[in-house]
């Protein structure tokens, strides 16, 4: 049988491919101009956040720079290919362990410039709840990822 039971006990008819792809064009539509604004200011920020910038900003105290760390990379959100190698840019500058291990995980976990969108796809709840415990967590494991790494050198 093709079709599902309804709560009435009716057959119902299973939807199309061509149905599918309707509907999911039509939504990709609708949030289109969010994500081509949102892609806009990553870029943007990528371009702007050097890493010459980022190391003017860091103060060699491991719960501050963790701080500053996650902050930053938060604000300067990017795909995890271009965090690694600012990071490697970072810590062949000095930075901090601390400070470079937040703001990868930030710059993949947070990301204060797709908020928006976010919230306007998922809920303002769930966007509001899950960035507060990716700040959370992240100053933790970045103080966790460096201790560990300062034990094992």
């Amino acid at each position: 049988m093709n079709g599902q039971k309804s709560k009435n006990g009716k057959q119902q008819k299973k939807p199309s491919l061509q149905q599918a792809l309707k509907k999911s064009s039509l939504a990709f539509w609708a949030m289109s101009p969010m994500l081509i604004g949102v892609i806009g200011l990553v870029g943007l920020f990528q371009v702007l956040v050097t890493p010459k910038v980022l190391t003017s900003i860091f103060r060699d105290n491991a719960l501050v720079d963790t701080l500053i760390g996650t902050l930053v990379g938060a604000t300067a959100s990017g795909s995890p290919v271009v965090g690694y190698m600012f990071g490697g840019e970072l810590l062949g500058q000095g930075i901090s362990l601390y400070a470079v291990s937040a703001f990868i995980l930030s710059w993949v976990t947070l990301g204060f410039v797709h908020l928006p969108a976010e919230a306007e796809v998922l809920g303002f709840s769930f966007t509001f709840y899950r960035n507060i415990l990716a700040f959370v967590f992240t100053v933790i494991i970045a103080v966790l990822t460096s201790v560990t790494i300062q034990a094992l050198i």
